[in-house]
């Protein structure tokens, strides 16, 4: 029983920070994302009776036994679903930095979910494999589908509505993402232990919820009308305010190097000069800076004339979950 499947990293434009139930993965409130084209992680998955345990094999070498740990409790919600208890075996590669603010748990997450259901025969919907991989990791959810993407909180405490449903598809609008890399290291802060230090300690985490609604209207609403100019200035006055709250953290902490700061005082020297762009952060020191199409090019140049900047990579929309034939691992 063996399944290979590929899914994307995705950049959220309204970010989900703080949890609600650390066990099940529930946020404190919905988010928006894009899923990008460029960066995905490839993941096989073989069920057999001939395993005694679990293993997993990632870019290449074999992972401690706290990275099995988290896996096997993954694949227990899998195998509950299929009703089996048979071990598995997971390869996976990673096209995408880890640990550097690029969402890799989201692709690979994502990508186990579907090729460990797909081999196990389970005929899950996108709304069911979504609601499983979201047990992986939250924003895994919003990476089983392509083009631009909204997590919805939910109400319920056991989860179930919680999960993600594609707003349009990756063809519908085609905006520019530039994945600016200024440093391709792991975070001293992760992911989940600043969102639920921010969420226990920050003055600042109420103030954020409240205007994640508001935020999530005017957005999608541009998205309907195709308005970059809205899309654009929401997704940069959420993030900064997502980050504000880390400072109000009891001890503080902060993602930005001053690299950082150097991409964002670029965005905003490009507006002055009439070349619209937005930037973006999740919970890690590289930008994304949001363009449209006709200006990735010049925007690209100014960015990789930096000193401080490693790379530019440019990303479009991309698609969902795909399931491959061969694997190229």
């Amino acid at each position: 029983m063996e399944a290979i499947a590929r899914a994307h990293t995705n950049i959220a434009l309204i970010k989900y920070w703080g949890k609600r139930d650390s066990k099940l993965f529930l946020p404190m409130n919905s988010s928006l994302s894009i899923t990008l084209d460029h960066f995905y992680t490839e993941t096989k998955v073989q069920f057999s009776d001939q395993f005694e345990k679990d293993s997993l094999v990632l870019d290449g070498n074999q992972v401690s036994d706290q990275e099995i740990g988290k896996i096997t409790t993954f694949l227990n919600h899998v195998r509950n679903i299929a009703g089996t208890k048979t071990f598995a075996t997971v390869t996976s590669v990673n096209h995408v930095p880890t640990a550097a603010g690029f969402a890799s748990s989201a692709s690979g997450y994502a990508a186990l979910a579907a090729a460990a259901s797909k081999a196990l025969q389970l005929d899950l919907s996108g709304t069911e494999l979504s609601a499983l991989a979201r047990q992986g990791s939250g924003s895994a959810s919003r990476s089983i589908f392509g083009g631009f993407v909204e997590w919805q909180k939910g109400e319920k405490t056991d989860g179930t509505d919680s999960f993600a449903t594609q707003i349009i598809d990756e063809q519908a609008w085609d905006v520019t993402v530039l994945s600016v890399v200024v440093e391709a290291g792991p975070k001293s802060v992760s992911s989940r232990d600043g969102m639920q230090r921010t969420v226990d300690t920050s003055p600042f985490y109420d103030g954020w919820l409240a205007t994640i609604e508001e935020d999530l209207k005017g957005i999608k609403e541009a998205i309907k009308a195709r308005d970059f100019t809205q899309l654009g200035e929401i997704a940069e006055a959420n993030a900064l305010k997502m980050h504000a709250t880390m400072l109000g953290a009891k001890p503080p902490f902060l993602y930005w190097q001053s690299a950082t700061f150097d991409v964002m005082q670029k965005v905003m020297e490009l507006r002055q000069q009439g070349i619209e762009a937005y930037f973006t952060i999740d919970a890690g020191p590289n930008v994304k800076v949001l363009c449209e199409p006709k200006n990735e090019q010049i925007i690209k140049e100014k960015f990789a004339a930096l000193p401080s900047v490693r790379d530019v990579i440019v990303c479009h929309p991309g698609p969902g979950i795909e399931y491959l034939s061969e694997w190229n691992g």
